[in-house]
């Protein structure tokens, strides 16, 4: 049996699961894998210069045949410049967090690239439809990286119930039970970051793999929240100091500094203490590394045993 959804027509992707652009984490060896493996992989642009991102881009091409995408951060300074290039090189998804991608639509739907948008609100939703987004990714706050304040479970069916394009859930999923509880909810698939980051192709410093491997269930802590910004990650030195930075009255520059450089730090140079470990809460789910494939094939058989779990409760 297989799970097949409007996603996977939109995205003509095998399986109804995307990969988190995280970034610093998401490269294209990652994305190209979470590809070969019938997901929609993607690359995390983060804050890096077009140029960065264009190399990424064009090694996926070399690993994979098949559609990938490049997550654009609208807080990056470089924003305009990646867009461009993503258009020069007719990359076939682009997903975009943290802004409006609004006024790129026009440009990167007339080169066949597939938008879909990141939102952490129904209002929000319900804007970027009426502006042409081919899709929407409902992402709760049990997610890791930047969250909003409403969580997986009661945003996604109130973003399903108002809009007409595919709604992808994220936010605490781990396996095939989230994907089932996503699709039964009215999403046509699921976005997964943390788990990926223990695949075998992440490029990340073995440090942060080993963090995520040994997270229990109240590991992971929200900071930032002052910054209008707030980050989920897992609970160290950094973590702390910025939450008693928070507390103490530190301005939004301030913190903004003590940031600087973290997350590079913990995913490129391995400091776990003082780096930014980005990580959602079913980081204590995750127990092995594994392949992408191996992860892949473990949700779907997983999403089909839960399928016939399900099954098995109803009475005629």
């Amino acid at each position: 049996m297989s799970i097949h959804t409007r996603l996977c027509d939109l995205l003509e992707i095998e399986h109804p699961i995307i990969q988190g652009g995280m970034a610093w984490v998401a490269t294209a060896e990652l994305a190209a894998a979470v590809s070969e493996a019938g997901g929609l992989g993607l690359i995390g642009a983060g804050s890096a210069p077009p140029e960065v991102v264009r190399a990424q881009v064009r090694k996926a091409k070399e690993l994979t045949s098949k559609p990938f995408g490049v997550n654009v951060y609208f807080l990056s300074p470089f924003t305009d410049q990646v867009m461009e290039m993503l258009i020069q090189e007719r990359v076939p998804v682009v997903t975009t967090g943290a802004g409006n991608p609004g006024k790129y639509i026009p440009s990167l739907k007339g080169a066949g690239i597939k938008v879909l948008v990141l939102v952490s609100s129904v209002n929000l939703a319900k804007r970027l439809e009426r502006a042409g987004v081919d899709g929407l990714v409902a992402e709760g706050m049990e997610c890791g990286g930047h969250v909003g304040g409403i969580s997986t479970f009661p945003l996604v069916p109130q973003v399903v119930d108002v809009v007409s394009v595919p709604v992808v859930a994220a936010g605490g999923v781990f396996d095939g039970r989230g994907l089932i509880a996503a699709l039964a909810l009215g999403a046509s698939g699921v976005q997964m970051g943390t788990r990926f980051i223990c695949a075998n192709e992440c490029t990340v410093h073995p440090n942060y793999k080993k963090a995520i491997l040994e997270a229990r269930d109240r590991t992971t802590v929200v900071t930032g929240a002052a910054t209008g910004h707030p980050v989920r990650v897992l609970d160290n030195k950094l973590a702390r100091r910025f939450l008693e930075a928070e507390r103490n009255g530190a301005t939004a520059a301030e913190l903004e500094a003590l940031g600087t450089g973290a997350m590079r730090l913990a995913a490129i140079e391995g400091d776990v203490e003082n780096g930014s470990l980005m990580a959602g809460q079913i980081a204590a789910m995750v127990s092995r590394e594994e392949s992408c494939a191996q992860i892949i094939s473990h949700i779907v058989r997983s999403a089909e045993d839960t399928l016939f779990r399900i099954s098995a409760l109803s009475k005629s």
